[in-house]
């Protein structure tokens, strides 16, 4: 009998390897796969004005029919795009450090990072890296293995991506209601910018999901503490299944 099949999405400026932790965690029960989105990774720098539907049209050939689908940071507005256009490809649908309907001043506080990553990009990367892992246990080696994974980016198709991360969300807001699929929305308790609040808006506004929230742990859950999001993933699905 063959394993059903888990659909990875990387957040902007990273690639599938940020997956590995969680991925080795689920190899022995599903079929894993990590494809990277458009302008990242191996593949071709996007164009200016690249739009989240041009995203997740790049993407939605890597996933199977029925996959589960998931989704961290960028990669979960992409997945939440994939459910809403190609419902056929998902059985079900977790957004893990999503952004949701963000506020007038959340909004200012993405476009502020948005202007110092167009203003000196090197700096960008360093303050995301402190953002994601100060105070973490992340070995210095797989921090090491994001960064250089950040500043291998070509820089203008990073900001073109992270533009579409910054405002895509306000073009999804009124649609979440239309994602029909069981769906699951977890965070990190100490994410400072896709924040329990927002997970619990984005859990509110689909119509089929619950909330978790993991403590202590920041922006790069999967990475810091991918047992615990491996274990409320495989829950989720299991519980899903028994439905």
């Amino acid at each position: 009998m063959s394993k059903p099949t888990v659909v990875l999405l990387h957040g902007v400026g990273l690639d599938h390897t940020m997956w590995e932790p969680a991925a080795a965690l689920l190899a022995d029960r599903f079929t894993v796969l990590t494809p990277d989105l458009p302008g990242h990774g191996a593949r071709p720098p996007v164009p200016e004005g690249v739009t989240l539907a041009d995203l997740t049209a790049g993407v939605v050939d890597e996933i199977p029919a029925g996959s589960h689908l998931v989704g961290f940071s960028l990669g979960a507005l992409v997945a939440q795009h994939a459910a809403l256009r190609r419902p056929e490809l998902v059985a079900t649908l977790t957004s893990v450090s999503s952004v949701c309907a963000r506020t007038a001043d959340e909004r200012a506080s993405v476009l502020d990072r948005l202007r110092t990553a167009e203003a000196d990009f090197t700096t960008s990367a360093a303050a995301s890296l402190r953002r994601w892992y100060d105070g973490t246990d992340v070995a210095p080696e797989r921090v090491a293995r994001t960064e250089a994974t950040l500043l291998s980016n070509d820089v203008d198709s990073f900001l073109r991506c992270y533009r579409v991360f910054a405002t895509a969300d306000a073009e999804l807001a009124p649609h979440l209601a239309g994602i029909a699929v069981p769906a699951l929305a977890v965070t990190g308790e100490s994410d400072p910018g896709s924040t329990p609040e927002m997970t619990r808006r984005l859990a509110a506004a689909l119509p089929d999901c619950r909330a978790v929230v993991i403590p202590r742990a920041r922006h790069m859950l999967p990475v810091e503490h991918p047992e615990a999001f491996v274990d409320s993933l495989t829950t989720f699905i299991g519980e899903c299944a028994h439905v």
